[in-house]
């Protein structure tokens, strides 16, 4: 019959094993090479047309700086002198005839009667990165006076590093100066390790702000996905570490969370086991639960909401409201708190109210005889809780993540904490409905199903011969596998009337459907929720398999495909951490098609 009732396995000792040896081999790659645990952390700040002249301990020639931005966007003047008394601006050159606003250069020169030149730059796109100027005319410097003009109030400028004519760091470690006093957290290059990358300019500084009770700058999205990130700078400080490491870990949780839903799902240790495998070798699944964006926290609640409903699901026939309601209470407790991190959550919603009725009707067509009589009482009982769990209380986690917002404005009033929420909601529909602009690594929907556009995150092609880059795109094996896998489940939901196969495409078409409809640019990365229904798919097409275990050695091709998956996942792994690699093994062995950045 179509049901589900019945239908889930727990787990046994002999489980353990595999589910430990996976997270914990998972867990060593994604941490690797993560980010430094170090970072400027002592900022001056110059809001407010803050002016502060810094005394070198003695006179250096400098041909270029670096400088490490804070909190706040502005821009400063920068002027340098060698007795106190006579001084040079920096300037920028735009003598680029094809595009007048380029900045082509920067360079020394005397400012008396002419404005006010503010040519070093603190934009949103710079912030919690080391930036970098390159004087066409090196001067001596003995005197540094640095003038603040900030967009708002703060503008924090965390240390700035000298450099001589050949290029060689000039060292400055001054304390009591408190853009030269961390000279020991200058790093000899600027990479990702010590800078932030790509969203990483939005999502950490948010969670920071949100940590020191500053109005936040990034508010297209709900608040509390950056406040789950913001444990991780609490943790570790405001460092390319802390601010991914909340991310890194819950990717790192999803590896057992699977585990148990493969394992409720088939009762196979051996499909639970390969299934398993296949997230922590997925491309897509590493590169961007390292990178600290919420989108790893959409995937998580996305899996905790489906396997908890898929826990109501399976309840026999008949079970009671008490048997029913911690199941619902957990799901529909994900589902708010995954709403309250990111919107995409919401897509998934609209599978769990598909799967959610089918499997009420079902239960109320197969309760058993001898109980009908407690049917329609269990019936008014079970609607209610749902509408408690499903809609009030994800209500009021979504409206309390926005308590940062209101703190920040200094009203904690209920009637300006929802006023501050639904302010935001006007605007996130009106940025998300807005965001037209081209880009080189955007993709549509119908690209994310084959692999077709990765998205380069970074790229450093500043040795010759080699190269350092990352992007995210999903493992061949489960994307290519995983779409043949949904097809071959969608026959399945008619051909065998099975409900496990409606609730894996239901789960899939909820995250991928919505993006048909979406005009604004889209990216390789709003397919990650969906990897978790692709690796469902290929789980369900090994079982189907194993029942006809008698006819067909299907543990072989299971195991070819996890295989396969694992080595595609050893070969690419350079270019899912970025580590440095030599140009020709990308070129001849990692580029398969011409879209790919390699």
């Amino acid at each position: 019959p179509f049901t589900f009732a019945g239908r889930r396995h727990p787990l046994v000792k002999k489980d353990a094993i595999p589910m430990v040896l996976i997270t914990l081999a998972y867990a060593f790659t994604a941490f690797f090479h993560l980010g430094d645990l170090t970072a400027p952390q002592s900022p001056w700040d110059f809001g407010d047309e803050q002016q502060a002249t810094f005394v070198l301990p003695e006179q250096v020639l400098v041909s270029k700086m670096w400088y490490f931005s804070g909190l706040g966007t502005g821009k400063y003047q920068v002027e340098i002198s060698t007795d106190g008394a006579n001084w040079l601006s920096l300037w920028q050159r735009k003598d680029d005839p094809e595009d007048p606003d380029e900045i082509t250069g920067y360079y020394w020169a005397d400012g008396t009667g002419y404005a006010d030149s503010y040519a070093m730059t603190q934009n949103y796109n710079q912030l919690f990165k080391w930036n970098e100027i390159v004087f066409d005319n090196p001067q001596y410097v003995y005197y540094i006076r640095i003038t603040g003009q900030a967009n708002k109030s703060l503008l924090e400028l965390d240390e700035v590093a000298l450099f001589d004519e050949n290029g060689d760091r000039i060292w400055i470690d001054d304390a009591t100066n408190p853009l030269f006093d961390e000279a020991d957290l200058v790093p000899d290059t600027i990479t990702f390790m010590n800078s932030a990358y790509f969203d990483e300019i939005y999502h950490p500084r948010t969670a920071y702000e949100h940590l020191r009770n500053i109005e936040p700058y990034e508010i297209s999205h709900p608040p509390l996905g950056k406040l789950i990130m913001s444990i991780g700078i609490a943790l570790f400080g405001m460092t390319p570490f802390g601010w991914r490491f909340m991310g890194t870990l819950l990717g790192v949780v999803m590896v057992p969370l699977l585990y148990l839903f493969l394992k409720n799902l088939f009762g196979r240790t051996s499909i639970a086991t390969c299934g398993t495998i296949l997230l922590a070798v997925d491309f897509m699944h590493l590169t961007q639960t390292r990178l600290a964006t919420i989108d790893t926290y959409a995937f998580l609640f996305i899996l905790l909401m489906y396997y908890f409903m898929y826990r109501y699901l399976s309840l026999p026939d008949g079970a009671s409201f008490k048997q029913c309601a911690l199941p619902l209470f957990l799901s529909g407790l994900f589902w708010g708190i995954g709403a309250a991190s990111k919107w995409t959550v919401i897509y998934g919603c609209t599978g769990l109210v598909v799967l959610y009725f089918v499997g009420l009707v079902l239960k109320l067509r197969h309760w058993p005889e001898e109980t009908r009589h407690e049917r329609v009482a269990w019936t008014v009982k079970i609607l209610a809780w749902s509408v408690l769990v499903f809609a009030l209380i994800p209500a009021v986690i979504y409206t309390l993540s926005y308590l940062p917002y209101a703190s920040a404005s200094g009203d904690l009033s209920l009637q300006n904490l929802i006023k501050e929420m639904w302010e935001n909601q006007k605007y996130m529909l009106s940025y998300h409905s807005g965001v037209v602009d081209t880009h080189p690594y955007s993709s549509r929907w119908y690209e994310w199903l084959v692999n077709a556009r990765p998205i380069l995150y970074y790229m450093d092609n500043s040795v010759e011969g080699v190269t350092t880059r990352f992007a995210a795109f999903l493992n061949p094996v489960v994307c290519w596998g995983g779409l043949v896998a949904i097809l071959s489940t969608a026959v399945q939901i008619i051909r065998r009337r099975s409900a496990v196969a409606l609730f894996i495409v239901v789960g899939y078409l909820a995250q991928l459907v919505p993006w048909f409809f979406i005009g604004r640019i889209t990216f390789a990365y709003h397919y990650f929720p969906s990897v978790l229904f692709l690796i469902l798919a290929l789980c369900y097409v090994f079982h189907t398999l194993a029942e006809r275990e008698n006819m067909i050695r299907w543990k072989g091709a299971m195991y070819a495909v996890t295989g396969g998956a694992t080595a595609l996942y050893a070969l690419f792994y350079p270019v899912l951490v970025g580590i440095t690699y030599p140009s020709w093994y990308g070129s001849y062995i990692l580029k398969w098609f011409p879209a790919w950045p390699f």
